[in-house]
């Protein structure tokens, strides 16, 4: 096998939650040797998150399958107390052996410490510092704390799903924990790349507000140029009717619609059999069909009903009319074209037995496959890294854990 890009990377996971981990993925899965920094007196929240476990006596911290698929890759895990002079001490010598350092704490977390830029700069004057929070490090709203679904709301998203009658539907996940670390992961990489053209370190800033807003563009076109906010529709479309998710044969089984042309339209009657109500004149363009939605839906459904969302979707996209199963956990993990790009892979874990973990989410390199990994333990290389990566002696081991310094 090819050798994989990051191979020769050093990279400092200084992070907790998700949006961090997910940034320095991108390294991990290429090669990189990432040593993720921890406490256990103070761990990661995330690793209370939706605990389980099949074994009774298994330890709290290592039974959060969301840790576990945040951190789906080989990375060394070191339990370090910052707080304690020797174990900054440390975390300084790591410094100096990295390429990259990243964290998502909160605007000065870093400076407090004593490891702001400037500082890490004096230790290793090459250094890349990531630094990814909600609203950036500087500004009025640099020292107001983000999580992704405060992140999430404040960028726009919670404002443009529901119904007009009702308020709107928030988004059911930390959505900007997945859009962030996709501008994140690549920033991170090019700057890479300028280090080693030129041996120059930076310290890049990203608001995870401002990497949301990028995907708001049409919602925030249309109030600039036309003063118009956004209106709430459901799953109704302008340009597009039938539009929407019916009701199929099965328990809670759906199937998404578009259909957006006239000829589109066409089809779409051919499919059901062009019954008589598909010749009503009030669905006899697109403009009358979007007036008259509301009726059109009822007949729609009427139809989707007698087939399962597969079938249905079968039949629509067999004629060229847009349609999709409104998939779920099932659907996606039995779906055959994610089983040819092997999307889910098979781990075990220690403490959670079996679990599907995901690639990268999009991309495959024709000659380099993403390396997938069972997430690290708390403090699992602890004693690796001290005495391996940074050279100490077991004997200085012993002393430091006795005093704390790997709390």
């Amino acid at each position: 096998m090819e050798k994989r890009p990051f191979e020769d990377v050093k990279a400092i996971d200084f992070t907790w939650s998700g949006a961090g981990p997910f940034i320095i993925n991108f390294l991990a899965y290429y090669g990189a040797t990432v040593i993720r920094v921890e406490s256990a007196s103070r761990p990661d929240p995330i690793r209370h998150s939706f605990q389980y476990s099949k074994k009774t006596e298994d330890p709290g911290l290592e039974r959060s399958p969301i840790f576990a698929h945040t951190n789906p890759v080989k990375k060394l895990d070191i339990s370090l107390n910052i707080k304690h002079p020797k174990g900054l001490e440390i975390f300084k010598r790591l410094v100096a052996w990295a390429d990259v350092v990243l964290e998502n704490f909160t605007t000065g977390a870093l400076e407090r410490m004593g490891l702001g830029y400037e500082e890490l700069k004096k230790i290793n004057p090459g250094i890349i510092l990531f630094r990814s929070n909600g609203y950036g490090h500087t500004g009025p709203m640099a020292s107001q704390p983000g999580f992704g679904n405060t992140i999430t709301a404040v960028t726009g998203f919670h404002g443009i799903a529901g119904w007009p009658d009702r308020p709107p539907v928030p988004i059911a996940y930390l959505y900007t924990d997945l859009l962030s670390p996709l501008m994140g992961g690549l920033t991170m990489i090019s700057a890479i790349d300028y280090q080693r053209r030129t041996g120059i370190g930076q310290c890049i800033d990203l608001s995870q507000v401002e990497a949301g807003l990028n995907f708001m563009g049409p919602v925030i076109l249309d109030y600039t140029v036309n003063g118009r906010e956004l209106a709430l529709t459901g799953n109704k479309c302008v340009y597009a009717a039938p539009h929407g998710a019916y009701r199929c044969k099965g328990d809670d089984r759906w199937v998404a619609i578009g259909v957006y042309n006239d000829e589109e339209w066409d089809r779409f009657c051919h499919v059901v059999g062009n019954p008589s109500w598909t010749k009503d004149a009030r669905f006899n363009t697109l403009s009358d069909r979007v007036k008259n939605s509301d009726e059109l839906d009822r007949h729609v459904e009427g139809w989707t009903i007698n087939f399962t969302a597969e079938q249905a979707m079968a039949m629509l996209q067999a004629a060229g009319v847009s349609a999709g199963v409104a998939a779920n956990a099932q659907d996606a993990e039995s779906d055959p074209q994610l089983k040819h790009y092997d999307f889910f892979r098979e781990l075990d874990h220690p403490y959670l037995g079996k679990m599907n973990f995901y690639h990268p989410p999009s991309f495959k390199l024709s000659k380099a496959a993403a390396e997938l990994n069972r997430p690290p333990l708390l403090g699992e290389h602890t004693e690796h890294i001290y005495t391996k990566i940074l050279g100490g002696s077991d004997e200085e081991f012993v002393q430091l854990m006795e005093q704390g310094v790997f709390d």
